[in-house]
């Protein structure tokens, strides 16, 4: 079961997220067919979306991340919601190196005000990626560590991250704590297959969470499409073009890419779509 644990450690002052999201990038491996450079990339932005998904304060809320290459050949969008609903996809060549593109964040704090940030990507580590995006976006002191584990055969053995953020007002001594703790966590996907998040928790952060203790979410993969919301979208475009498209390419045909699912509409359904409008 994926988790996401969050507390407070060193006098309050960090805030700690461990997350293990081996069965959500499974999940997303099997829907798309991912192998190597892709299962690594979707997953390790699949994880940072299920941490920034937990930061979300309303339950209108929803966050998005896109990696662009630069030659703009390959993206990668992920997505999530304060109901830690998380889904993504990898298109084009999955890019072989990232330097030199774009990392896009969307947050919408579900009153209308979304914030948007960027940054050039300098690293093909996407635990560097986001690190940076914190700071030089946010302006916010975050330590990012996720990664992926694969078997030879391509399945997920492990997934997962930690993520230290400074509060304001972090002393230098717990700043310097953080920094030094981070560094046990190179290979965080190892850790996890190994310790677990409770594993890891207890054995980096024995001692130094929180009175208030452990927060538990449960981040999981989800699409929010249907076939109803499918049909919302192709409404708009009029009955006698859907029925001209019917009559040209035999059906309305719609991909979502989140979940790999075709929804199509031949002509009766299109004729049945408009029978009260």
């Amino acid at each position: 079961m994926n988790t996401l644990y969050k507390s407070l450690v060193y006098d309050k002052q960090i805030s700690l997220s461990v997350l293990d999201t081996t069965d959500l990038v499974k999940s997303a491996i099997k829907i798309h067919n991912l192998s190597g450079n892709a299962a690594y990339l979707l997953g390790g932005l699949l994880t940072c979306c299920a941490y920034m998904a937990g930061c979300l304060k309303s339950e209108k809320g929803a966050v998005s991340l896109t990696i662009k290459s630069a030659d703009g050949d390959g993206c990668v969008s992920v997505s999530g919601d304060s109901k830690l609903h998380i889904r993504g996809y990898a298109d084009g060549s999955c890019m072989h190196t990232l330097k030199g593109g774009t990392l896009t964040v969307i947050k919408d704090d579900g009153f209308f005000r979304p914030f948007v940030g960027a940054c050039e990507i300098e690293s093909d580590d996407v635990s560097e990626i986001f690190t940076e995006y914190f700071r030089a976006s946010e302006q916010i002191t975050t330590h990012v560590r996720v990664g992926v584990k694969l078997s030879e055969d391509g399945e997920c053995l492990a997934a997962g991250g930690v993520v230290m953020q400074q509060l304001p007002g972090t002393s230098e001594a717990n700043a310097a704590k953080c920094e030094e703790r981070m560094s046990a966590f190179s290979d965080v996907a190892s850790l996890i297959e190994s310790e677990g998040t409770q594993g890891l928790i207890k054995k980096y952060f024995d001692g130094e969470i929180a009175d208030d203790g452990l927060y538990l979410l449960h981040p999981d993969y989800v699409c929010n499409c249907s076939r109803r919301k499918i049909e919302a979208v192709i409404i708009p475009l009029g009955k006698d073009e859907l029925l001209n498209i019917c009559k040209e390419q035999g059906k309305v045909s719609v991909h979502c890419h989140y979940c790999n699912t075709d929804y199509t509409f031949v002509a009766d359904d299109i004729e049945e779509l408009f029978k009260n409008r």
